[in-house]
């Protein structure tokens, strides 16, 4: 007689039977339970793990002696009351357990040598994920089974279904590796104890792995003291590989806060916060790019044959507005060291009221035509597509088609001038910042690129294998070069970002500044470039909301972000724009504490 009967995945049983021995005997298959893996930089660094804390759970009702338990704990005398303010979900609430704060381990140690005196203290030890470091918050994320006190929260609030579908992080996205999977056997047995097949499929056993990113943290925490004050981003990336060397979304919190039991104040404030902390925004917002997209526009009437790098057009302010007094742009090098805006409409009008002789009668029809070319070479640089990074819920961003303009225009006979706006980076174009960073690393490569990515290594086994796959554009390599004597050109003597140059440090940048036009408030900053000029080592992109020129308000991030990762300090000649970054930093955490 075979008999078996099944049990839970988690503590699979086998049932021998056998009259001779009475009833049916269990017998446990002690299968190991693999343990979360943990998350290091790339230097090794552990920024998140599994590990045992100290929860201190104070009474439900007060009094307290606030004073002398912040001696007990060595803490400042306004500590105890700023850490319930924390915890506590609103203002005067009563959670009916009492109020649970997170301990050092020095910290509980003091509590529990000194327990007699507070007997009304209860000292609780529980295993959570803990996090190391203070930066990097939506690129680390949570896990979403210690995170249900946040997702619970969010999905009443008003903005919570947005957060809760774009803030996992790589906890997240590789939630199977880090946690593994138990194994078992399920053994089919006979009275004897003789093995008769099994009575279901066998699990292997897969031991979780850790997570070795390519963050750099002290990178990261440099370029959050800089932006962490403002709204926008800071990409920047290895072109040669596509690892992420710092990734900030800013606003920033501390990537604790979301799953700590004792900052359900915390989280309600982030929530409530107008200016959206809790977004990702590099990969999950999309916004017009501004005057940085010449570069792909260029690099497409170059390839399509509408311009040559000596082509010339007049600054001509009838077409439209140029706020950059500069001489004559005679080829793309100073269109693109001044950024004339009626250049680059030039180029874009060569380059889509082309009619090729085939179709010499049918303006609109090539038109169309031409446009469509125009978006296919523009999406081969990562754009209106999921690059495939490893976040979750990245944004495509968008590139307007022929269709679509016909459905908004509400006829075929639409001429260039309806859509000019796309030849300074305006109108209907969309990108991510991920997706901006991206099309520098294609540039400072010549036309290849690897996909961004966040994790350099699953345990020792290297990048997940779509991140080792080269990938080329369409533009020639030519073509692409043709952009860099511009490029470096914006960062010298006349350029938009002259201020920006580290000439002087012996770095030479090839960057793009760029303003977004912003009908509800001041303008967008953005900048782009990479670094050293004919040897990149960095890409980056910067978006600053509301913080008007690019070249005054992201150039300046963006050089000090390049010079600290190439040289790992800033010279003396930038140390006060760089004290001043931090300083408005600074003043936003505290308003906002």
């Amino acid at each position: 007689m075979l008999t078996a009967c099944s049990s839970p995945a988690q503590q699979p049983e086998v049932l021998v039977a056998d009259s001779s021995l009475g009833p049916l005997t269990p017998r446990r298959d002690l299968s190991e339970l693999p343990r979360r893996g943990r998350v290091l930089d790339r230097n090794d660094s552990v920024l998140v793990a599994t590990r045992s804390v100290y929860l201190l759970t104070l009474p439900v009702r007060p009094p307290l002696d606030s004073a002398g338990l912040n001696r007990l704990l060595g803490w400042r005398d306004s500590a105890l009351r700023d850490r319930i303010a924390a915890a506590l979900p609103y203002e005067g609430a009563r959670p009916k357990g009492g109020v649970k704060l997170l301990l050092t381990n020095a910290e509980a140690e003091r509590v529990r040598k000194r327990q007699k005196e507070w007997p009304m203290l209860r000292l609780t030890q529980q295993t959570m994920r803990t996090y190391t470091t203070s930066t990097g918050a939506p690129i680390l994320g949570y896990a979403a089974d210690q995170a249900q006190a946040f997702l619970s929260s969010a999905q009443r609030y008003r903005r919570g279904r947005f957060y809760r579908l774009r803030n996992g992080g790589v906890e997240s996205y590789y939630n199977g590796l880090l946690n593994g999977r138990r194994g078992a056997r399920h053994p089919l047995l006979d009275s004897t104890g003789q093995e008769r097949g099994t009575w279901a499929a066998d699990t292997v056993f897969q031991q979780s792995q850790d997570l070795h990113l390519s963050l750099d943290t002290k990178l990261q925490a440099y370029a959050e003291s800089l932006l962490g004050g403002r709204k926008g981003y800071l990409i920047a990336l290895d072109p040669r590989t596509g690892e992420v060397l710092c990734a900030v979304s800013a606003p920033t919190f501390a990537p604790g806060t979301l799953t700590a039991p004792d900052r359900a104040g915390t989280r309600r404030q982030l929530l409530e916060n107008e200016d959206m902390p809790l977004l990702n925004r590099p990969a999950t917002l999309a916004n017009p790019p501004g005057s940085v997209f010449k570069l792909v526009n260029a690099a497409i009437a170059l390839q399509m044959g509408a311009i040559r790098p000596t082509s010339g057009f007049r600054c001509d302010q009838s077409l439209i507005n140029c706020v950059h007094h500069h001489p004559r742009p005679n080829n793309l090098t100073v269109a693109l060291q001044y950024s004339c805006n009626p250049y680059f409409y030039q180029v874009m009008r060569s380059l889509i009221d082309h009619v090729p002789d085939s179709l010499v009668a049918d303006t609109v029809t090539a038109r169309h035509a031409n446009l469509a070319t125009w978006r296919r070479y523009a999406r081969t640089f990562g754009l209106d597509t999921l690059l495939g990074v490893d976040l979750p819920r990245e944004q495509a961003g968008f590139l307007p088609t022929p269709a679509y303009y016909d459905k908004a225009r509400r006829t075929r006979n639409w001429k260039f001038r309806s859509i000019y706006s796309l030849s300074v980076g305006q109108g209907e174009v969309n990108l991510t910042g991920l997706q901006m960073a991206n099309m520098m690393a294609i540039i400072a490569n010549r036309g290849w690129y690897y996909t961004p990515h966040f994790v350099r290594s699953v345990g020792t086994d290297g990048p997940l294998p779509r991140f080792t796959e080269k990938r080329y554009t369409l533009i020639d390599s030519v073509n692409l070069e043709a952009l860099v004597p511009g490029m470096i050109a914006v960062m010298q003597r006349g350029g938009t970002a002259e201020s920006s140059s580290l000439a002087d440090v012996g770095i030479t940048i090839a960057g793009k500044t760029g303003t977004v036009e912003n009908d509800e408030g001041d303008d967008h900053a953005t900048f782009v470039g990479f670094a050293p000029a004919q040897n990149p080592k960095i890409a980056i992109a910067v978006y600053l909301e509301n913080a008007g020129f690019g070249a005054t308000a992201a150039a300046p991030a963006a050089a000090l972000v390049i010079e600290k990762y190439l040289r790992g300090s800033i010279a003396p000649k930038r140390k006060r724009s760089e004290q001043r970054m931090k300083y408005r930093t600074a003043s936003y955490q505290r308003e906002h504490r």
